[in-house]
C-alpha cells in the first residue's frame, strides 16, 4: 500500500486489487440494503421492521470501517512510521475519534 501525498484533498492510497474488490463488495451489499429500506418505506412497512434493517446497515458500515482502518494501520501507518512521519499517529487518533462519535 503506497500513499501519494500532495495535499490533504488530493491524497490517495494504492490498494491491492483483492482488498479493493473486498471493500467494493461490502459497499455494494450496503447499497442494496439501503435500497431495500427505501423499498420498505415505499411499501409502508412496519416501523420496527425498518429499524431492524437500519441496524443491519449500521453493523455493515461498522464492519466496512473496521476492515478499512485495519488496512490503513497495517499499510499506511506502518509505512509512515518506518519513514519517520510520526504525525500519522495524530491523524490516526483524530480519525478514530471521528468514527467513535
Amino acid at each position: 500500500m503506497e500513499e501519494s501525498k500532495t495535499c490533504a484533498c488530493c491524497r490517495t492510497t494504492d490498494r491491492p486489487e483483492e482488498e479493493k474488490k473486498k471493500l467494493i463488495h461490502r459497499l455494494n451489499r450496503i447499497e442494496g440494503q439501503i435500497r431495500g429500506i427505501r423499498g420498505m418505506l415505499e411499501r409502508d412497512a412496519y416501523c420496527p421492521d425498518i429499524l431492524t434493517q437500519c441496524a443491519a446497515v449500521n453493523a455493515a458500515v461498522n464492519a466496512f470501517n473496521r476492515d478499512l482502518i485495519a488496512s490503513h494501520i497495517r499499510g499506511c501507518v506502518v509505512r509512515d512510521m518506518h519513514e519517520g512521519r510520526e504525525e500519522v499517529i495524530d491523524e490516526l487518533v483524530a480519525t478514530l475519534q471521528k468514527l467513535m462519535k
